[in-house]
């Protein structure tokens, strides 16, 4: 089983413009992304793709890998799909690119499930941390994840879900960690989909798998995951390095 790792890396961030290129303890975020990803181990290749000159030359000159995008993407997965077209792999994973503390325990959960799905069920697996404080369950900004009896998903939103309308019935709640890995044909169907009503509403791409039929398989995690969305995130992560 061919593995690979794709970091989709858009120069341009609505709360933090250029943050993959804000320094972090002498190195740039997405380089120190990039070079996390490459120690851990697990895969045959890491790719960074990006839309920025900045970015693909910060990679290439540091002795990594990356490609240029050459169409606009409304996702992540657009992106990693048109990136990975041409590269032979079977699973491929999405490592997000502000994410410098990459970790291996986490990716190798979501490995896991492709080595144990010999009948090849599963198209997509993903990672949820169990959530209890009330103000991490009702913030929009965690994604939320209710799942079958065999962790499959059903549904992911940016509301609380299930509804507390019954406070007793022992709902647990949980919040989706944003680590894919895909076979390569279920990124490939993605990337020729359409967009449709549900994924457009909550502004969510795992919708459109759902929507048209295929499979995620999430995994239980204690995993925090740590991200730089703000300058403050930054200030953390120096802090922290």
């Amino acid at each position: 089983m061919k593995v690979i790792a794709v970091i989709p890396a858009r120069y341009a961030s609505t709360r933090f413009p250029a943050k993959l290129m804000q320094d972090l303890g002498g190195k740039t975020v997405i380089l120190r992304t990039y070079e996390a990803s490459v120690a851990t181990g697990l895969f045959d290749n890491v790719f960074v793709v990006t839309d920025s000159d900045l970015i693909y030359n910060e990679i290439i000159s540091n002795g990594g890998k990356a490609i240029m995008s050459i169409k606009e993407h409304e996702s992540g997965s657009d992106r990693i799909a048109e990136a990975v077209a041409d590269i032979d792999a079977d699973i491929v994973v999405n490592v997000q690119g502000d994410e410098p503390f990459t970790e291996k325990g986490p990716l190798e959960q979501v490995l896991s499930v492709f080595k144990n799905d010999t009948d090849k069920k599963v198209d997509l697996a993903s990672l949820m941390r169990e959530i209890t404080n009330e103000d991490d369950i009702n913030n929009p900004n965690n994604v939320k994840v209710v799942v079958d009896q065999n962790d499959f998903a059903l549904y992911f939103s940016r509301s609380v879900i299930p509804y507390p309308r019954e406070r007793n019935v022992g709902v647990r709640y949980f919040q989706h960690i944003g680590i894919y890995a895909f076979r390569k044909q279920a990124i490939m169907d993605f990337y020729n989909l359409p967009m449709k009503s549900l994924e457009a509403s909550e502004k969510l791409e795992q919708l459109r798998y759902l929507e048209f039929g295929k499979r995620i398989k999430m995994v239980e995690t204690t995993h925090v995951s740590i991200g730089i969305d703000t300058l403050e995130d930054l200030e953390k992560a120096r802090k922290m390095l």
